[in-house]
């Protein structure tokens, strides 16, 4: 069953969120992660307060996600992550198609 980090993130500093992004782009591709959506249009419907960009990537399971997160290849962009973007991350579960 795949699963979706779904994040809402503020940039901070352009310079650490280029470095940052570089990094986890990588890391996504190689823990078998594609993007979704990437700071497109958001538009809010419903509740509130207004969203920040949103960013949604896919992976094949909840596990694999979870290596990705924990890895030390992520843990380089990280580093960046503080400086580079405020943010919520949220992981949440596909649902399988039968």
């Amino acid at each position: 069953m795949p699963a979706y980090v779904i994040s809402e993130v503020e940039m901070r500093d352009a310079a650490s969120f280029e470095a940052y992004r570089a990094l986890a782009v990588k890391t996504i591709e190689q823990y078998g992660g594609r993007y979704i959506v990437r700071g497109g249009a958001v538009e809010l419907i419903e509740g509130g307060p207004p969203p920040k960009a949103i960013v949604i990537v896919e992976f094949p399971t909840i596990a694999r996600l979870r290596e990705w997160y924990a890895s030390a290849e992520y843990a380089d962009a990280l580093k960046h992550r503080r400086t580079a973007l405020e943010r919520r991350l949220i992981f949440v579960e596909g649902v399988s198609v039968i």
